[in-house]
């Protein structure tokens, strides 16, 4: 064996080498972009569950209804629920 075959061996580990951190960080670029479009897409629909939330209370107090619970608090319709359960016994 000469020289020549372990520079080229040497110069093809250094080629896979940086085409494999060149993969990795395409990867981790496109994981980061995927990861902060599904954080937006969860604080927008946030935002759209809070104003849904406060179209319903608001048409609540339209209605003369009290609006103060949040229907969609599962602790209020369970103590609601008991309350309603103590009145029939």
């Amino acid at each position: 064996m000469d020289g020549h075959n372990s520079d080229e061996s040497k110069q093809n580990t250094a080629d896979m080498t940086v085409f494999v951190q060149n993969l990795l960080q395409q990867m981790q670029s496109r994981f980061q972009t995927m990861s902060d479009s599904i954080i937006t897409k969860i604080d927008d629909m946030g935002n759209r569950i809070g104003e849904l939330e406060q179209s319903i209370n608001d048409l609540k107090t339209e209605m003369g209804v009290d609006g103060s619970s949040s229907p969609l608090d599962p602790s209020k319709q369970k103590s609601d629920e008991a309350k309603q359960g103590e009145g029939s016994a």
